[in-house]
């Protein structure tokens, strides 16, 4: 089989290596260059050094590609550029047009802010200057993408740190000169996702092997994301058959689980649900604090379906705001089924809403007892015809015991809007 262009990611940014912040730049491009026919080989995430930002974009210049984010702006520490240069062994060039194009930006942000311009000059001719062979490929702010093909034959591209922006220009990097030959040797792979909530990785391993494995064009791998398990089929060009095989068998051998073939995401699926029956959502948090609403407002146009929700932490606030009645409280305790239930319940009612969800448990590291320990949690899903309720004993710690248990009443959701029975599902 013919091999693929392979490409390197290199993120620069001292903030990411520190730990600061998480990256979000490398995984981005390495999908991306993965979609349009690339291997990705590696993502490298270099700090401010020079020495160790240059070795690093050295090594990117060996691959077929080098996708670099970050280092472009106008301070001392932005070094990118120049480093790139100097490892491709390119002399650097002041670019009048591109000069002149992020001085008329710079001077109108200096008369807004009041300063004079000549604060800004020495940053403006900076991020002006590029190797003699780049072409900029547009402006995030003040800073240019640039897109070069360096001696040793490598398309580098060079891209701003903020996600944002950057994900912004990458199509103005994809559609460059040099990306367009470099893409031109390859064929993009296909790819199969099945998603799956409620069964182990070593039960979809299990089941990749007995529907007959990876192999002969189809890649595969399985992922732990959020308490759910998501399978990624990559598919070589002519493996088609091979692939619909595989992901016959795995949907076959793992159906009672299997709620996507694609990347929505499952507050995504909620929400279509909800509007497709026309019904309107509800939450009702103790231990998730607002995370179940916080993930069904992420979604654009979330609020054709979803009305809004209570975060009921104390006790004191259960019974005012949604009316869980005193006696349930003393006899059964905030973390219960009953509860829980009456939660639900009084979403429904106070929200106006057809379905709700609730959410009560002990996401520690305190607060367990032997009754009740840390990590348990009952969830219940409340509609029109009826509902359907968990009970779980979450491992880890505080915040993982909190995204599982946001992940499952999402689940639990959309296993009442499609009248799935099956509690695990």
């Amino acid at each position: 089989m013919t091999r693929r262009p392979r490409a390197v990611v290199v993120v620069t940014g001292s903030e990411l290596v520190r730990g600061e912040r998480t990256d979000r730049n490398g995984p981005f491009l390495a999908a991306e260059a993965l979609r349009h026919g690339l291997e990705p080989a590696r993502i490298t995430i270099v700090g401010d050094n020079p020495a160790e930002l240059e070795a690093a974009l050295r090594e990117g210049l060996e691959a077929d590609a080098c996708l670099v984010s970050g280092g472009l702006g106008p301070t001392h520490d932005d070094r990118t550029v120049e480093l790139l240069a100097r490892a491709a062994g390119l002399e650097l060039v002041v670019d009048d047009a591109l000069e002149q194009e992020i001085e008329t930006i710079s001077r109108a942000f200096s008369e807004r802010m009041r300063r004079p311009y000549v604060d800004f000059a020495p940053g403006v001719t900076k991020q002006a200057t590029r190797p003699v062979s780049a072409t900029s490929i547009g402006l995030a702010g003040t800073a240019p993408g640039l897109v070069l093909r360096a001696p040793t034959g490598c398309v580098a591209v060079v891209l701003p740190g903020p996600p944002g922006e950057l994900r912004r220009l990458w199509p103005n990097a994809v559609a460059s000169e040099p990306m367009r030959e470099l893409l031109a040797r390859t064929r993009p792979p296909g790819r199969r996702v099945l998603r799956l909530f409620g069964v182990s990785e070593s039960a979809v391993a299990r089941a990749l092997e007995q529907a007959g494995g990876d192999g002969d064009g189809v890649e595969a791998t399985i992922c732990a994301r959020e308490f759910e398990i998501h399978v990624d089929l990559v598919v070589e060009p002519g493996a088609d058959e091979r692939a619909d095989r595989l992901e016959a068998g795995l949907a076959e051998r793992l159906e009672q689980w299997l709620f996507g073939h694609d990347e929505r995401r499952v507050e995504e699926l909620v929400l279509s649900l909800a509007s497709a029956h026309g019904l309107r959502l509800a939450t009702a948090e103790s231990c998730t604090g607002g995370m179940v609403a916080a993930r069904l407002t992420g979604v654009p146009g979330s609020s054709a379906s979803f009305v809004g929700g209570v975060v009921a932490y104390a006790d004191d606030v259960k019974r005012s705001e949604l009316d869980v009645p005193e006696e349930l409280l003393a006899a059964h305790g905030a973390v219960s089924a009953e509860v829980a239930a009456a939660m639900a319940e009084g979403a429904r009612a106070r929200l106006g809403a057809e379905v709700a969800v609730s959410v009560t448990g002990v996401a520690g590291p305190d607060g367990g007892t032997p009754e009740k320990p840390v990590g348990r949690v009952y969830l219940q899903a409340a509609g029109p015809d009826g509902g359907l309720k968990r009970m779980l004993d979450l491992p880890g710690e505080r915040e993982q015991v909190r995204v599982r248990a946001t992940v499952t009443a999402l689940h639990l959701l959309r296993a009442l809007l499609t009248g799935t029975r099956d509690e695990g599902a």
